[in-house]
């Protein structure tokens, strides 16, 4: 719609996770640093929290498009699943063919022996597990089971889990303590920073075809960074709304006002909209007070 308005090929600002806009941002970049050593050195167990909007599904399939030949990978988008589910779906990632009445016991030995063959074509086994805080505990049991499967020299199956904060609170429970001590590796995604930010939105930007490095005025900048807390998905939808008002209006540069309407349109942004306007009003109360006691000094002094 407002992509001709701006010379952009497409729209910067889109909620699905394209790997094609993946920003090189401290948090993002570190995560996925670790990822690929962990891996790359057979660590078996590793850990991505971070709180929702925060960027979790992107940097899983910038994982998928980052490991090589010397991977096979199984992804599961929805592992909301039974105990018997998950092993089904993990053989089914893994392309494992298997009878519809097979007892979990032969559906495990046939996994074994499909990542016994996966290991000795000289590549790792990677599951890939988004959304892991949906998982029951004991799901979450029949995962750890999984991680038992391996040789005298290493495991068959190395185990990635993204999900959010409420995962650390199953992994306290302590009927599954020994699925948390086997996490090697963890990483917790953190919000972006003001500089973060315009970072962010400027190679967003730039990768979508844009010439000019000042659409976003910085006090917009600064507005945007506090109606979206750093949240990459409100900063999403908050420049997406915003770059629409401009359109609408027929202007090329976003300001302050028009990310003022993109917040008020937005649901997720009704906390930090009250927050603001209760600092107005108490940097008012105060204006009045401190203006109040200057005005009876004066008096004072001339009486």
């Amino acid at each position: 719609m407002y992509q001709q308005h701006f010379g952009l090929s497409e729209k910067p600002f889109n909620l699905t996770p394209d790997t094609q806009f993946f920003c090189q941002l401290p948090p993002h970049q570190e995560a996925l640093n670790v990822l690929l050593i962990a891996l790359t050195n057979g660590e078996g167990f590793i850990k991505i929290t971070g709180d929702v909007g925060t960027g979790k599904t992107l940097l899983c399939r910038k994982l998928l498009n980052e490991l090589g030949g010397n991977f096979q990978t199984a992804y599961l988008a929805n592992p909301n699943l039974t105990p018997s589910g998950l092993r089904k779906a993990v053989a089914d990632e893994f392309s494992i063919k298997y009878a519809q009445n097979i007892n979990q016991q032969q559906l495990l030995q046939l996994l074994n022996q499909a990542l016994i063959n996966i290991s000795s074509q000289g590549q790792q086994a990677v599951l890939i597990i988004d959304e892991a805080q949906a998982m029951s505990l004991e799901t979450l049991e029949a995962l750890r089971l999984l991680t038992n499967l391996e040789t005298e020299k290493q495991k068959l199956l190395q185990i990635v889990l993204f999900a959010q904060p409420e995962l650390d609170e199953l992994l306290s429970q302590k009927s599954i303590r020994q699925l948390k001590q086997r996490i090697t590796f963890s990483y917790q995604l953190r919000a972006l920073t003001l500089s973060e930010l315009s970072n962010y939105i400027n190679h967003r930007l730039k990768t979508a075809g844009s010439t000019s490095s000042c659409l976003f005025s910085k006090p917009a900048f600064k507005l945007l960074h506090f109606y979206s807390r750093g949240i990459p998905r409100l900063i999403n939808i908050l420049a997406h709304k915003a770059m629409l008002a401009a359109y609408g209006r027929g202007v090329l540069t976003i300001n302050k006002r028009l990310i003022r309407i993109a917040a008020l349109d937005t649901e997720d942004c009704a906390l930090s909209i009250q927050k603001q306007r209760r600092f107005k009003f108490i940097y008012l109360v105060l204006s009045l007070v401190l203006t109040s006691f200057g005005l009876l000094f004066l008096l004072r002094d001339q009486i």
